[in-house]
């Protein structure tokens, strides 16, 4: 089984946010840079499913060269290689455009998401790539099992699980629950350094989306104590204050 999984590379939680330029652009000076958790996820996953399997796991990343270091954990953890698509990710639509046509040059049997990036939360690409490449997509799984020429996915619904299953090839995000993140030890770090990152440069496309400002959340505000023996003054806040009733 061949699977493709797509990386992203997105800001530390812990990291301070700022912008530059009029606050039209974001600033990375400073800011530690982490594979997104979901992507992980997804990497995980694909090689549990690569070694039931004897498949092979390929990690693709749109991204500047800046991003190599994540690459290379990838590769770290486990993947057999990687591919760069050297540009800067512009939105959602412009990623899976950019992965598809790799896609589409060397067919995938499963490709594998997270089910969002952690900096913009759009969860789009894997809807995305699935109509590009006109393959079944599955959105959310917290479990995947495959079979022959199938692939079983469990996903959380109001009120319970459902279980979809579908023919290979397909897309699937990947939510949490669906297994424990590996951690790459010394040999995979020693290993990661021979194998192959091949760069590839980006395709032109239009512009479907632009940024015009980034601002901040409001600075938290002070906490009111109220009497809990005083409820009418507490719906009055909510009523005439911040007009939630």
């Amino acid at each position: 089984m061949r699977i493709l999984v797509c990386l992203n590379v997105v800001p530390d939680t812990t990291s301070k946010i700022t912008f530059k330029d009029n606050n039209t652009k974001f600033n990375n000076e400073g800011v530690q840079f982490i594979i997104n958790p979901y992507d992980e996820l997804a990497l995980t996953k694909a090689l549990e499913l690569a070694e039931q399997t004897q498949g092979t796991v390929t990690v693709i990343h749109v991204g500047l060269i800046d991003s190599e270091p994540n690459i290379r954990k990838a590769l770290a953890i486990g993947a057999h290689d990687a591919i760069r698509i050297n540009t800067e990710p512009k939105d959602a639509l412009f990623v899976a455009t950019q992965i598809a046509i790799i896609a589409k040059e060397t067919p995938f049997d499963l490709i594998l998401t997270g089910r969002e990036s952690i900096d913009f939360n759009g969860g789009l690409v894997c809807g995305l790539l699935g109509e590009l490449l006109n393959i079944p997509s599955i959105n959310v799984a917290t479990k995947i099992e495959c079979h022959q020429n199938t692939i079983t996915a469990t996903r959380d619904i109001d009120g319970g699980k459902e279980q979809l299953e579908c023919s290979l090839p397909c897309i699937i995000s990947a939510q949490k629950d669906l297994c424990e993140p590996r951690i790459p030890n010394m040999r995979g770090i020693m290993a990661a350094r021979t194998k192959t990152l091949t760069i590839r440069e980006a395709v032109a496309e239009n512009d479907y989306s632009e940024y015009i400002a980034y601002e901040l959340p409001s600075p938290k505000q002070g906490v009111k104590m109220i009497d809990a023996s005083d409820a009418g003054q507490l719906i009055d806040l909510l009523r005439s204050e911040k007009k939630l009733i």
